[in-house]
């Protein structure tokens, strides 16, 4: 089953409610098991380029299947991928989305550290 409009909204909110705990101004991205944004959402104050930010750490998880801070942005197989399937950031503060051991997104924030971004992403993955 895939992820739902529903639990990616429900998934953001508690990644943002994380977020107000942490002080922080975030930009919070779900995407699908494609990538593709299904949600997004950025708090007052945010800076900007943290919208990009999360919604490239959250293709990067869903491409590699793994927390986006795992992923070697030195590797030269890396660099090739991120080259031709432009939009990936591997830097910590994403994670994918499992089901019944199957893909089904991702959901990454940008605005803090890259802890407080990855802590955040966690908080909406217990959401659901």
């Amino acid at each position: 089953m895939p992820l739902t409009l529903d639990e990616a909204n429900r998934m953001m909110q508690s990644a943002i409610n994380k977020a107000k705990e942490l002080n922080i101004n975030m930009s919070i991205a779900v995407c699908d098991a494609g990538g593709h944004l299904l949600a997004f959402n950025r708090t007052e104050g945010c800076i900007w380029i943290s919208a990009v930010a999360a919604q490239g750490k959250a293709r990067t998880a869903t491409g590699f299947a793994r927390p986006s801070g795992e992923i070697s942005p030195d590797s030269p197989v890396i660099q090739s991928i991120m080259a031709s399937h432009g939009g990936m950031i591997p830097a910590q503060g994403a994670v994918p989305i499992f089901r019944g051991g199957e893909l089904i997104g991702s959901i990454g924030g940008s605005g803090g550290t890259g802890q407080q971004d990855e802590d955040c992403a966690k908080a909406g993955l217990e959401a659901l």
